[in-house]
């Protein structure tokens, strides 16, 4: 079988994964891309330009379901954004970014085996400093590597109990929307290399965020499909970690 095929097969699977728990799917888009051996400078632009359309169709569908909350997302976003602008400006070693990718990406794997079903009935108040302090180093991370921060931020919310599942989905896909529109005005800023595939990776992407989005926001049992994109993480983490390739 012709591997780009089983690329773009992966690549509908993340982005319906990742869409249904309101995340735009960068972190798994930068897997996939590493599993295949895409150019770092490659993989930063396109993981944030994908996450744009992914993360926007998830925030309306769970913003229709009326679970976004303006007051849990603004202390996050408030120094987020422009950390993400700066982390875009960032020039990066190849092999230095591979570890780190390699590193944040056990974040989602930990999301998907572990906090999956994390129940917060009675949400508590946000921390509004912490809130802020937290944004801007996940805003920067978002930047310098090519992923949204809603991976990292979700689990957050969860673990701080200042949101349920539906409402962490619901900020995190704007919160990544907007921290990759500003990494990639970063980026731009010294150039951006995009694959000729770019579009079909859209049109992919697109897709599967859009029936992703739409199951996330009823109720959908997604334990299989977690656990397979579980695996695939840990193999790009150890292909990043443990390889030179």
């Amino acid at each position: 079988m012709d591997y780009i095929y089983l690329f773009y097969i992966l690549l509908f699977l993340v982005a319906f994964l990742y869409a249904s728990v309101g995340h735009g799917g960068a972190s798994g888009y930068l897997a996939l891309m590493a599993i295949f051996s895409i150019a770092p400078e490659v993989m930063k632009p396109t993981a944030l330009l994908l996450n744009l359309f992914v993360s926007l169709t998830s925030f309306i569908q769970f913003y229709r379901g009326g679970y976004f909350k303006w007051n849990l997302l603004w202390p996050f976003a408030l120094l987020s954004i422009p950390m993400a602008y700066l982390g875009g400006k960032v020039g990066i070693d190849a092999n230095v970014y591979k570890k780190i990718l390699g590193l944040l990406l056990l974040i989602p794997v930990a999301r998907f085996l572990f906090f999956s079903n994390v129940q917060v009935d009675e949400p508590k108040k946000v921390n509004t400093v912490l809130a802020i302090i937290i944004g801007a180093a996940i805003g920067f991370l978002s930047g310098l590597i090519g992923i949204g921060g809603g991976i990292i931020l979700s689990p957050v919310l969860l673990m701080l109990k200042w949101a349920n599942m539906k409402q962490a989905a619901a900020v995190s896909a704007l919160f990544i929307f907007v921290n990759s529109l500003s990494g990639l005005a970063g980026q731009l800023t010294k150039g951006i290399h995009f694959t000729t595939d770019m579009y079909l990776y859209v049109i992919i992407a697109f897709a599967g965020g859009l029936a992703g989005a739409y199951f996330g926001s009823i109720k959908f049992n997604q334990k299989i499909l977690k656990n397979v994109l579980a695996l695939v993480l840990l193999v790009a983490v150890y292909k990043l970690l443990l390889t030179n390739a």
